[in-house]
């Protein structure tokens, strides 16, 4: 009876509902990562931020009721202060 620890827990979904959310964007360095996520971890309602400067990947994981646009706007701003690409994945 390993699983009893898991019938105590409640179902988060009651709560909210996480959605993942796929970024391009064209970071170059670790420096560009600490950057976005630091950008998109202002955001209320985002609970992580995971980036890959190899792939130029960032998933970012937000209660559903954070719309993808205003994470965009927010990383698009950053973009334009630093000269970097993003896009919606």
């Amino acid at each position: 009876g390993h699983n009893k620890r898991y019938q105590n827990q409640q179902p988060t979904s009651q709560i909210s509902t996480m959605a993942q959310t796929e970024f391009d964007v064209g970071m170059t360095c670790e420096g560009c990562a600490s950057a976005v996520k630091r950008v998109l971890g202002k955001v209320e309602g985002v609970t992580d931020v995971q980036t890959d400067v190899a792939t130029k990947k960032v998933v970012v994981t937000a209660d559903d009721s954070v719309a993808p646009a205003v994470m965009l706007e927010k990383l698009q701003k950053w973009s334009e202060a630093s000269g970097k690409s993003v896009a919606l994945a």
